[in-house]
């Protein structure tokens, strides 16, 4: 697996040696959980139009459709309650997926340039998450999350879960910045610290970190419940992702 990530989407599809366009698909199926997305001109984009059906529409409480890619997948078989990210308690597992590891790196810097186009009801996200192969490696670095609701408040930090090391660190600092403009949002992860920053310039640090691999996630969300412009397409596009291991000391 690579420690190094450069991925500036010029080809005309995406690397699925990388990246499953599939959302927690082990908790429903590769069929109802596929993204919609294209790749050209080196641009990523993910994007939920008025046909794209709900996910998990009979077990996820709040209607919510969904475009998301992640470089890691894993879950136990039918019928278990193992599985990435389970949303309610006792959750079983639809449609067993193998791993995969595209890309799991434990500790380094990570970036994506990337802007959202999202209306009240839907929300743009870039994240690391814990790949679950034991319940307690479940953390989450929340590099960006924006509501259309509120596109100014870059919501940022630490979603502990299921590890008990972890306890929730999360906050949604205002900046003064366009969601629909093309911004830099990164992370510096390393043992016991992470510094998010926003076109190279640190917003927060928090004093803990996940000490465990994790895969990189992005996603465009739309919680069709909360009302707001029915023929609205919500949209991520992204230019690069990258991610570097920490320098040798």
């Amino acid at each position: 697996m690579a420690v190094r990530m450069e991925e500036r989407f010029d080809g005309d599809d995406l690397d699925t040696s990388v990246w499953c366009p599939f959302y927690l698909s082990h908790w429903s199926s590769r069929a109802e959980s596929a993204a919609t997305y294209t790749v050209s001109d080196g641009e990523l984009r993910l994007s939920i139009p008025p046909t794209q059906g709900l996910w998990c529409a009979d077990r996820h409480d709040e209607p919510l459709r969904v475009s998301a890619l992640q470089t890691g997948a894993f879950s136990g078989p039918v019928g278990s309650t193992v599985g990435q990210q389970p949303f309610v308690p006792g959750l079983t597992v639809r449609e067993e997926q193998p791993p995969f590891w595209g890309y799991t790196p434990t500790y380094g810097r990570f970036e994506a340039r990337m802007r959202g186009v999202v209306t009240e009801r839907s929300m743009v996200a870039f994240w690391l998450s814990g790949i679950e192969d034991r319940p307690e490696r479940s953390g989450e670095i929340c590099v960006m999350e924006v509501f259309g609701s509120a596109p100014h408040d870059v919501g940022m930090g630490v979603h502990a879960f299921r590890d008990p090391l972890l306890s929730e660190d999360f906050a949604t600092p205002w900046l003064d910045l366009e969601l629909s403009d093309f911004h830099l949002y990164g992370v510096d992860w390393r043992p016991g610290r992470l510094t998010f920053s926003v076109d190279g310039q640190v917003v927060r640090v928090v004093h803990q970190a996940p000490d465990y691999p994790m895969q990189l996630m992005l996603g465009v969300f739309d919680f069709p419940a909360r009302g707001g412009s029915e023929g609205a397409v919500p949209e991520l596009v992204v230019t690069h992702v990258s991610g570097e291991p920490l320098p040798a000391v």
